[in-house]
Parts: structure tokens; C-alpha cells; sequence
């Protein structure tokens, strides 16, 4: 999505995993914002001058060979310029300040001490927590710079030249962690950068709607709807842009929740009228996950046979040239980007075919879910829908550790309503970011039931807390209930005789199991 309001800020990726968070939070003081690679030029800036520009952190060293840098021509713009962590270094060295290694390096909550009056801290107490995480700091500032803050580790915390509309700062104010950093990013948007507060959710979908019908035009269009609010927000919003151009394919794929296909069915063709094809190709999924056990290799399958699904299709619906996806920013980080590492490819980014026949319309790609979910209520979908727990695009085959069978799926699914069943009964859904099962095909442990010996699959529950899915903690279940998911599992599951619970946050771990 591109803004076309006069205020917009520019998010420098210097392969941080939290950028993408940075232009959330600008997102939230309802100004656009939308990330750019730090090959940018500045002529490319100029095509559609920003009025801010923020450089995020990165994980090298400023004075590292072969580290990420910005054309020098950028700092002669006039444009205000904030630099986050690295990004703060960056503009240091590139200033004329200087950045040198320290014998050990700041982690974690550190105490920030203001040292004079600024704009950047302005409203922020004089000693407060921050978020810190570098190894090299700021021994000078840039030239003609101020120092406002630091710490005991940093002698250079924070920076700012207003003359220049020059700011730095050591610490992370886009993590919840940094007591005051959304007043830091407010300060500088509104403070130093001038930046007009326009941007809302009605915006984003007046907008989303115009670019969709002017990439469209008179094409029939695909969309992909699994009946999650990813998929169905994307579906509601090309829906309002072209109507009757649109027919939404449901792809029952053998690996799905209990119930789900006859939900989205009920859901979607009854209640909203909406033109749905569902189809059965369970068949074929089980065929193309035969004797693969790499999680990588299991999620090109799926999204490969996902669009041969699609394309099959296209003769009966008018040729579509076009296909809508629910994609949303934490699948494409998660892939891999030119600056930040591939944790796993979804099917939906990293697992499409080369030669797919199809154009993607993705209008939700630089949102995360909360931001959809927003979106979803300006819509107008059912309160059910949109706060529904998320739920991965190749359903149970990335929670089945080893082969994929539909004698393993219906183990899994079995497995995975009991947990559904508990955590509703205790009210806990909609305190929880996700809580499901995990089958353990690959691996059995020794039980006895009926004073005989058992040998049988393990079951794993994973239940997590979180705001956006980039990071996660494990949820503090209270032990009754997960006493009576494990009781009723072993008892009404066959083939697993053991439940174990996951307690690992995201990092170090993920979500999924694979």
C-alpha cells in the first residue's frame, strides 16, 4: 500500500527483525509509514520526499567491513532524521562522531539519565528504563550534535542537533520494554519532524480499495480463503472494491481444524452472500506430503499445490488473472528478506512456485494481525471472526512432526479439538495468542494403560501471550486445566499415551513447531 497523504515516514531497513515494528509504531500515532531497503538513493527519496526518515538497528558493526551504509547524499536533504540503535551509529560515523567498541555490551532493561532539556526526551522522566541491545556505542556524537542522555554503559545514549533535524538514540523505543519510548517516536514525528496525524483504518481501507480496483480493473480475481481473518479481511476488502469480480476459493485440504470446512461454507456463502467455491483436495495434499518430513520441503508443497489448485480452476472462472492473499508482514520477515535472515518460508511467501500463473494482490502484506483485526471490525465482520486464534496456511501439516498422513492428521485433530474444547470451558481464548496440539509422529515413549504396555506418539500443547507474533511468551496455563486436556487426550486419542507442555518463548523459539 502506498500513501498518498502528505505525511509519510520512510523506515531505513538496516536487517533488523524489528522494523518492521518501528512503522508499526508510527502506524499507531496515525502516521503512514513503510519500509525501504538501505540501498535507497537519494534521488528514489526525492520521486516522493518523506517527511520523516528513521534508520533502524541492524545486527552488524558500523565499523565493520562490508556493513550496511546509506548514500551520504540522503543526510544533505533536509528530511529529519532519527536513527534507532545501529541506525544512531550510522549517522554518528556519517556526521563526523565517532563509535568505538566497548569491553562488554548493554542488554536488556538498562536506567537512562537525562542531561539537559531537549525535545526528542522532552516529557520523559529524568531517569527511566530503556531497551538496550548493542556491543559497540557512541563515543561522540555527531558534529554540532547535543548529548541528552545516557547510561551506564553509554556514554552517548541519545543525541540531537534540531538545526539539522538530527536525532539518535542507543536505546529501542519501538519495544514495549522502553518505558517511554512511544512518547521518544512521538516527539520526533510531531516535534522535530512535523508530521500531520492522518492515517487511520478508515485510510487504509478507502486506499487499499482504490489501488485494488486500479490494478484490477475488469479481471475476474481468485481469492484464496481458508476462513481465517488474515484470508477474510483480505476477501472483505477486494470484495468492496469489485464485487461480483471476485470468487473466493475455499480449499479443503484434509488439514484442516475440526469443523472448519462446514464453518467457512456456513460463514461466507450463507451468511454474506459471498460467491464461494469449496473444493476437496485432501487426496492430493496427503499424495504430494508422501514420505516428506522436512518442515521446509512440507510448506513448498503445500503452497505449490495450493496454486495448481487455483489454476485448475481458472477456466471455469473466467480465465483469473489475479489471486488474493491474506499475507501479512510476519510470513514475508519470516521468509527472509535481502537484510534479515530466513527463519522458515510460508507457504503463502517463501513456498510459491516460480512459474505460478497468477498475479498476487496482497493488500494486508505490511500489516500485522492486530492491525488487521481493526480493519476486519471497520468492515464489519463478526466479532468471532476477527478475534479468532490465528491459524497456519498449511493447517495440521506443520504441526505433525514427521510424516504427514490423514491417519496422523485425524490423530492431530482429535488431539487439538480437546484442546480448543478446555481452553474455551476455562475462558482463556481470547486471552490467548494461539493455543493448539502438536503431533510427534517421529517419536514414541513407553506408557502403560490397563496394567499393560503402551508405545505410542508424545502430544505437545503450545499456548502462547502476544501483541504481533514477532515475539512471544508461553502462557501460564493454571495445572487443572492442563490436567484435564492431558487426561482426556490419553483417553480419547488413540495412538498417544504421553502430553507434554511447551513453556519456550519466541525468540529463542516459534510459534509453530515447524
Amino acid at each position: 500500500m502506498r500513501q498518498a497523504k502528505s505525511s509519510r515516514v520512510v523506515v531505513v531497513d538496516f536487517g533488523a527483525q524489528y522494523a518492521q515494528l518501528i512503522a508499526r509504531r508510527i502506524r499507531e500515532l496515525h502516521v503512514y509509514s513503510e519500509i525501504v531497503p538501505c540501498s535507497i538513493k537519494a534521488e528514489d527519496l526525492l520521486e516522493d520526499p518523506p517527511k520523516a526518515i528513521i534508520l533502524s538497528g541492524g545486527p552488524k558493526s558500523v565499523n565493520e567491513i562490508g556493513a550496511p551504509t546509506l548514500d551520504s547524499k540522503i543526510f544533505e536533504l533536509g528530511i529529519p532524521i532519527l536513527g534507532i540503535c545501529y541506525g544512531a551509529q550510522l549517522l554518528a560515523v556519517a556526521l563526523g562522531g565517532k563509535v568505538e567498541r566497548n569491553e562488554s555490551g548493554e542488554y536488556g532493561g538498562t536506567e537512562l539519565r537525562r542531561t539537559g532539556t531537549d525535545t526528542l526526551l522532552g516529557t520523559t522522566p529524568s531517569l527511566q528504563k530503556v531497551w538496550m541491545s548493542h556491543f559497540d556505542s557512541i563515543s561522540e556524537p555527531p558534529i554540532g550534535a547535543t548529548v541528552t542522555s545516557s547510561t551506564d554503559g553509554a556514554k552517548v545514549a541519545s543525541f540531537e542537533d534540531l538545526s539539522r533535524g538530527i536525532c539518535g538514540v542507543q536505546f529501542h523505543p519501538e519495544v514495549t520494554h522502553t518505558e517511554h519510548g512511544k512518547t521518544t517516536l512521538a516527539n520526533f514525528i510531531f516535534g522535530v519532524a512535523k508530521c500531520d496525524a492522518t492515517w487511520t483504518n478508515f485510510s487504509i481501507i478507502e486506499e487499499s480499495i482504490a489501488l485494488i480496483k486500479e490494478k484490477v480493473q475488469d479481471s475476474r480475481v481468485i481469492c484464496a480463503l481458508s476462513g481465517g481473518v488474515d484470508s477474510s479481511v483480505a476477501a472483505a476488502l477486494v470484495h468492496e472494491a469489485i464485487g461480483e469480480q471476485l470468487t473466493c476459493v475455499y480449499v479443503d485440504t484434509g488439514l484442516m481444524r475440526s469443523g472448519e470446512t462446514e464453518s467457512v461454507v456456513e460463514t461466507f456463502r450463507d451468511r454474506f452472500s459471498v460467491d464461494l467455491i469449496s473444493v476437496d483436495a485432501s487426496q492430493r495434499f496427503f499424495e504430494v506430503l508422501a514420505g516428506v518430513v522436512d518442515p521446509e520441503e512440507k510448506r513448498k508443497a503445500i503452497g505449490e499445490t495450493f496454486i495448481r489448485v487455483f489454476e485448475d480452476l481458472r477456466p471455469e472462472l473466467g480465465k483469473a488473472e489475479f489471486l488474493v492473499q491474506g499475507t501479512l508482514y510476519p510470513d514475508v520477515i519470516e521468509s527472509g528478506t535481502k537484510d534479515a535472515a530466513k527463519i522458515k518460508s510460508h507457504h503463502n511467501v517463501g513456498g510459491l512456485p516460480d512459474d505460478m500463473d497468477f498475479e498476487l494482490i496482497e493488500p494486508l502484506r505490511a500489516l500485522f494481525k492486530d492491525e488487521v483485526r481493526a480493519i476486519g471490525e471497520e468492515l464489519g465482520l463478526p466479532e468471532k471472526m476477527v478475534w479468532r486464534q490465528p491459524f497456519p496456511g498449511p493447517g495440521l501439516a506443520v504441526r505433525i512432526l514427521g510424516e504427514v498422513t490423514k491417519e496422523a492428521a485425524d490423530t492431530l485433530r482429535q488431539a487439538d479439538l480437546i484442546v480448543s474444547q478446555e481452553i474455551e470451558t476455562a475462558g482463556l481464548t481470547g486471552k490467548l495468542w494461539q493455543s493448539f496440539a502438536i503431533l510427534a509422529t517421529n517419536l514414541k515413549s513407553v506408557g502403560v494403560m490397563g496394567d499393560e504396555r503402551t508405545y505410542a506418539n508424545p502430544v505437545i500443547i503450545r499456548a502462547v501471550e502476544s501483541d504481533d507474533a514477532m515475539s512471544a511468551d508461553w502462557a501460564r496455563i493454571p495445572y487443572e486445566v492442563l490436567e484435564r486436556i492431558s487426561t482426556r487426550i490419553v483417553a480419547e486419542v488413540k495412538g498417544v499415551n504421553r502430553v507434554v507442555y511447551d513453556i519456550t518463548s519466541k525468540p529463542p523459539g516459534t510459534i509453530e513447531w515447524e
